[in-house]
Order: C-alpha cells, then sequence, then structure tokens
C-alpha cells in the first residue's frame, strides 16, 4: 500500500436511530433529522451534519443542519467511524 497516495474524501452516512432524532427549523421550515454525514478530516477529527426530511412530508430541499453537542449523537457518530474503518479494512477489492 502507498502512503503517497492523495485520498480527497472519506465520508459515511449514518441511519440516525428512531430515540436520537430531533426536529430543527430552516427557513420557517419544520425537518426530522434522520441521517447523519460523517466526514473524516485530514488532521483525523471527524466532521458530521444532519439531513432529514420535512415534518409536513414531501422531499423538501437537501439542506443540511448543525449537528447538537449531545453525548449520545457523539457516541453514535464515533460508533460509526469505528465500524466503517472495520468494513473498509475488511474489502475485497473491486466486485
Amino acid at each position: 500500500m502507498s502512503s503517497d497516495l492523495e485520498v480527497t474524501a472519506l465520508a459515511i452516512n449514518v441511519t440516525v436511530p428512531q430515540a436520537l432524532r430531533w426536529t430543527d427549523t430552516r427557513r420557517g421550515e419544520a425537518f426530522t433529522l434522520t441521517t447523519l454525514n460523517v466526514r473524516l478530516l485530514p488532521d483525523g477529527r471527524l466532521a458530521a451534519k444532519a439531513y432529514g426530511r420535512p415534518v409536513a412530508g414531501g422531499r423538501g430541499a437537501y439542506v443540511s443542519f448543525p449537528v447538537p453537542d449531545d453525548p449520545e449523537l457523539a457516541a453514535l457518530i464515533a460508533d460509526a467511524a469505528g465500524r466503517a474503518g472495520v468494513l473498509w479494512a475488511a474489502h475485497r477489492g473491486l466486485g
């Protein structure tokens, strides 16, 4: 494996368990946040944004929301990143 390969994006999508979902408002429309996009930053830290569906139904806009400072959500993000690492390490090559 070559350590000089430039990998520019490492991101995973994580479903937020029902008990941890929350509602936030953007441009007057309420959204239930159901998915996290977690990125591994070049310095090794994690960054996350939340996405969801309008409470009123329909598709709505694809808008990101900040993830609240919540220990349970932080644990979910850390666990998901660890799980993704295990899955990536066990890859079996191209189909």
